[in-house]
């Protein structure tokens, strides 16, 4: 899916921002077609099972009545050219399935051209991290228990049918989870308040589950696949780390803090205050603004691309010692790198900064190479 109007028509994003976007679930059934259910089919999901030396005990797990089966029990040794791995034996693996054990195949959002398109998609349209996990289930065996994700949620459904069960309560945007792994389960259930609605989902179905909504599902009879796409946005911690390597270039934070037993602690407290004022200076200025949008940019994975066997030719600069044009906001950083080289290649500068638009990137080196600052190699 190409759009962010694909996945979720009918619903316009216009809608789907001001409607549901971080407040409430959200389904979209398929309609006539069901097109969105392209997406991946069982043909395409074999052949990517099929590819034993992707998979590690990391990326395709096996979970059982909402335990997971230990790795041990599925997987092998297997020698390879760097030496031996575990990997999931297809065989063993096969065995859990005839029992109703579901297969969970994670990172998967780069291994076929739709899941790859989609993934883009929605990391440009978020400005966050995207992850493709693929569910194969089979009716009446449950795989996860009820529980809620640190990251929003769109989910596809492709084959067969699985009813989503959501519950009233949600957590408000969790970062993490308040319990530890041998307590989570219980946690969820006493929290998860009563249902609100079971959805049935049909091939081509969306649905869209907020940061924090208490869910679970269950496939109905036969088999089911599906995919969910993981959107994960920056959030305020990392004003922390940025805020931390702009400040220092100010002599202010490198001072020493006057000691709290001084004064009754109203030299510290001064201080203080006069450091807070300064970093709410950093963080309202647009150069910092600009940070934040490298940062998100560089969460977005892009599709890759070759052209094999043609090689595409390299379009050469080198600086000319005449002063360059001042440039402003995320290109600045890349031109900043170029003019440090004594020579590059354009091809190279979009490579070095992908989370640049490469289109701007263009323009500012048009620039500079009329204003004399660049000549071409």
């Amino acid at each position: 899916m190409r759009s962010l109007e694909d996945l979720l028509h009918p619903i316009t994003p216009d809608q789907f921002r001001a409607e549901y976007q971080g407040r409430k679930p959200l389904h979209i059934p398929a309609g006539e077609g069901g097109p969105k259910a392209a997406l991946l089919d069982w043909a395409t999901f074999n052949g990517l099972l099929g590819q034993t030396a992707l998979w590690t005990p990391e990326t395709l797990k096996l979970v059982l009545n909402t335990r997971p089966v230990a790795p041990e029990f599925y997987c092998e040794l297997a020698d390879t050219q760097s030496g031996k791995r575990l990997r999931p034996s297809p065989a063993k693996v096969n065995v859990f399935l005839s029992t109703g054990a579901s297969l969970v195949v994670n990172d998967v959002q780069t291994l076929t051209p739709a899941l790859a398109e989609t993934s883009a998609m929605l990391g440009q349209a978020f400005a966050g991290l995207v992850g493709a996990n693929v569910y194969c289930s089979f009716g009446g065996v449950r795989a996860f228990a009820t529980h809620f994700d640190l990251h929003e949620v769109f989910a596809v459904q492709v084959e067969g049918e699985k009813t989503w069960r959501l519950y009233e309560n949600r957590a408000e945007d969790p970062v993490e989870f308040p319990v530890g792994d041998d307590q989570v389960v219980g946690w969820f259930e006493r929290t998860r308040g009563r249902t609100m609605q079971d959805v049935l989902m049909r091939p081509g179905d969306v649905l869209y589950l907020p940061r924090g909504w208490y869910h679970d599902a269950l496939a109905e009879p036969g088999a089911s696949l599906h995919v969910t796409f993981s959107v994960t946005p920056l959030y305020g911690r990392i004003l922390f780390s940025l805020l931390e390597k702009a400040a220092l270039q100010d002599p202010a934070f490198r001072a020493w803090l006057p000691s709290a037993s001084l004064d009754d602690g109203k030299a510290l407290q001064a201080h203080l205050a006069r450091l807070g004022r300064k970093l709410a200076d950093l963080a309202a200025h647009p150069q910092f603004r600009d940070e934040i949008a490298m940062a998100q940019q560089k969460l977005v994975q892009r599709p890759a691309e070759y052209g094999l066997p043609v090689r595409a030719p390299l379009t050469g600069y080198r600086r000319t010692g005449l002063a360059s044009p001042a440039f402003t906001g995320p290109v600045a950083v890349a031109m900043d790198w170029a003019f440090g080289q004594p020579d590059f290649a354009i091809e190279d500068l979009c490579a070095q900064f992908d989370f640049v638009d490469p289109d701007a990137i263009r323009a500012a080196v048009e620039r500079a190479l009329a204003a004399g600052a660049l000549a071409r190699v």
